[in-house]
């Protein structure tokens, strides 16, 4: 990964702004509210529709933290995911970031970094945070030698399956990836649609081939492609990339897959019309605590490690990381409060996510002090022992790059890309930075 970046306008940036300005609720207001009270901007991205418990931790954390800090108010905006990250990248171009807000880890923090939007935390770290966090989540935020995010998550990537449909139809879940090729030809003969897929942001797409690419290559492989100690032209990393398209062509996903969000996916799993849905541990909620989920359908959700293929690869290697962390701004006219809000924030989050929101926190966790459904606890055993965790692709990578990589998933997937064609368009991608 290289170095600091000067920020460059995205160029989705300007066609956001037309649809996002009038719901900014941000300005160039001085940080003092009409009362005298110190303003503390916060955005985050965990809407009350679709992230309910996250959401209502996040304001739970905030009233217990104006109760202690008599004169500071935070100033609260909700946006969904795809959202957030445009009108991050409106608000960065005008200067007008949030005083406390979240950031995705290593490439995606480069161009706010170089651009000098976001505030070193070290100082946060070591006064209020020291030994808190599991080891390696925070230097995943560090950019030459300085640390710009706080995690707040730990993720891996599992391929969740209704075991009541799998019941059903007689069919045994698969440890192979020849054996998924046969659960999708018997799910299909079924007419049920077998794999829940979104992948109109093709961050979805990205976990199918970053498996494959694991399984064929090992955990190095697509990390070396990227931070150019290989290539991304390795036969390995071109197979999987032929692996994806003979998943398509054997209608693994639902229809329309390239059409679709993340949130229609979901939607088509949780409501049982697709029996698999590959997904990190941020959705582990609505398979174990999410109360407003039907108990039978928690009831009837199990996971599986990604199988190998051809008979290669570790199935305790992960596609995931660190998922999202705050930062605090730069030109914030409030840092000292912002860092204050911002750790009190990591620390409550750690406490009381895990419980209340089925959340694994990139705090330390005691899991045998608390009352945490089997899934959950069979997830944590799985991150204790992962041999490997390869953090998500996109965020490995800078913005540009990134976007060349989203555009050529959702080409691949497409059948409109072969797959030697979207190995060169990513050599040519990286081999320019």
């Amino acid at each position: 990964m290289g170095g600091k970046k000067t920020l460059t306008v995205l160029s989705s940036a300007l066609a956001a702004s037309l649809l996002l300005t009038a719901c900014s609720g941000s300005g160039s207001e001085d940080a003092s509210s009409a009362s005298g009270e110190t303003e503390v901007k916060f955005m985050h991205l965990w809407p009350e529709g679709s992230s309910k418990k996250h959401y209502d931790v996040v304001n739970e954390i905030i009233a217990e933290y104006e109760a202690e800090n008599e004169g500071v108010t935070i100033d609260l905006e909700v946006l969904s995911n795809e959202q957030y990250k445009d009108k991050l990248r409106v608000l960065s171009t005008s200067g007008d970031l949030p005083d406390v807000g979240m950031t995705w880890a290593a490439g995606f923090l480069e161009p706010y970094v170089g651009g000098n939007m976001f505030a070193p935390l070290d100082d946060v770290i070591e006064e209020e945070l020291s030994d808190a966090f599991v080891p390696g989540t925070a230097e995943a935020y560090a950019l030459d030698g300085a640390t710009y995010g706080l995690p707040l998550e730990l993720n891996i990537v599992s391929l969740y399956y209704n075991n009541a449909m799998f019941e059903e139809y007689g069919i045994t879940p698969p440890e192979t990836y020849e054996e998924l090729l046969e659960v999708v030809d018997a799910f299909n003969e079924e007419g049920i649609q077998p794999i829940a897929l979104g992948n109109r942001d093709a961050w979805t797409g990205s976990l199918w081939y970053m498996y494959l690419a694991d399984r064929l290559g090992g955990a190095d492989t697509l990390n070396k492609a990227i931070d150019r100690s290989g290539s991304f032209e390795d036969p390995a990393l071109v197979e999987a990339a032929a692996k994806v398209q003979e998943l398509v062509d054997r209608d693994a996903f639902v229809n329309g897959f390239n059409g679709l969000a993340d949130e229609e996916a979901k939607s088509m799993f949780m409501s049982e019309q697709a029996p698999m849905y590959l997904i990190a541990t941020w959705d582990l909620p609505n398979y174990t605590t999410n109360e407003s989920v039907p108990q039978e359908f928690r009831d009837s959700v199990d996971y599986m490690n990604f199988p190998t293929v051809d008979g290669e690869g570790d199935t305790n290697s992960f596609v995931g990381g660190p998922g999202v962390g705050l930062f605090v701004a730069e030109e914030s006219e409030v840092k000292e409060e912002a860092k204050d809000f911002a750790a009190y924030f990591v620390k409550a989050w750690g406490e009381q996510a895990v419980e209340k929101a089925g959340v694994i926190p990139a705090t330390k966790v005691d899991a045998a002090s608390l009352d945490l459904p089997q899934m959950y606890i069979d997830i944590l055993d799985e991150l204790n022992n992962a041999s490997n965790i390869t953090l998500f692709a996109d965020v490995q990578m800078s913005p540009d790059t990134a976007q060349v990589h989203l555009d050529s998933i959702q080409a691949l997937f497409g059948n409109e890309m072969t797959p030697e064609e979207f190995a060169k368009a990513h050599e040519d991608a990286l081999s320019k930075e």
